[in-house]
């Protein structure tokens, strides 16, 4: 199979308010696909219909050629998600949530969640409640990596974080992604993720992909990382106040 994860003619509307129309877009295995798009552009909104977790006005999102929203459990575990803003119980600390998630995911891997916990220094026994916004990220990010998911979806997972928090975690995630014949989509505004991220940058403005382009015809011989956010600026630039965040 061609696509992990296929969109087709997407349409989402709260109300009278369309947030989403005809959204097409495929995501390959084995590549991280970056879809920027400035605040209210409904890059949440597209995750949680992939997710189905929404249920659009028109078109389909299909995984591994079934619709997410008839998938089996077992496949429907094959997904995992990382929010810009922990969603656990406030109360449950990373070891509660650790336990409590492994029961959900057949192929959870106890090894992943100890590897990751000690390369990010996670504290097992603080309450989610009464974690830095850092720690959260870097527990939610090792509960997406543990079940060793075919797609796993991230909405703006590296913002707000201090510097060197930021830089372990973006790092942490360039080591295990793309995923082993598995996908990856990252929602972002941040450039510098984007340039050191994608294999293939999706633009949402409007409620539609504007643009799809594999990072390697931005390219060329000798560019740095500096250069290839130059060319992504020329795409897309982010609202100020998207660059103070």
């Amino acid at each position: 199979m061609s696509s992990v994860m296929s969109v087709s003619g997407l349409s989402m509307a709260f109300g009278k308010q369309k947030v989403l129309e005809d959204v097409n877009l495929d995501l390959a295995p084995d590549r991280v696909h970056v879809l920027l798009g400035s605040n209210g552009a409904g890059k949440s909104t597209l995750l949680r219909c992939m997710l189905g977790l929404l249920k659009p006005q028109a078109g389909s999102v299909d995984f591994l050629g079934v619709d997410v929203r008839k998938s089996k459990a077992p496949l429907r575990e094959l997904i995992t998600y990382v929010p810009d803003e922990a969603d656990a119980c406030d109360w449950m600390t990373a070891t509660d949530l650790f336990y409590f998630l492994s029961k959900q995911y057949r192929r959870w891997s106890p090894e992943k969640v100890k590897e990751l916990c000690e390369r990010t220094q996670v504290p097992l026994k603080t309450s989610i409640k009464s974690m830095s916004r850092g720690e959260a990220a870097k527990t939610m990010l090792v509960a997406a990596l543990a079940p060793q998911p075919k797609l796993l979806l991230l909405d703006e997972p590296f913002a707000r974080l201090d510097p060197p928090t930021r830089e372990l975690v973006l790092g942490v995630f360039l080591e295990e992604a793309p995923l082993d014949g598995g996908a990856v989509l990252l929602a972002t505004h941040d450039l510098e993720v984007a340039a050191r991220a994608a294999d293939r940058v999706l633009l949402l403005e409007g409620g539609r992909i504007t643009t799809q382009v594999d990072v390697e015809e931005l390219q060329s011989d000798g560019d740095t990382g500096q250069r290839l956010t130059a060319r992504l600026r020329e795409l897309y630039t982010p609202a100020e106040v998207e660059q103070a965040r």
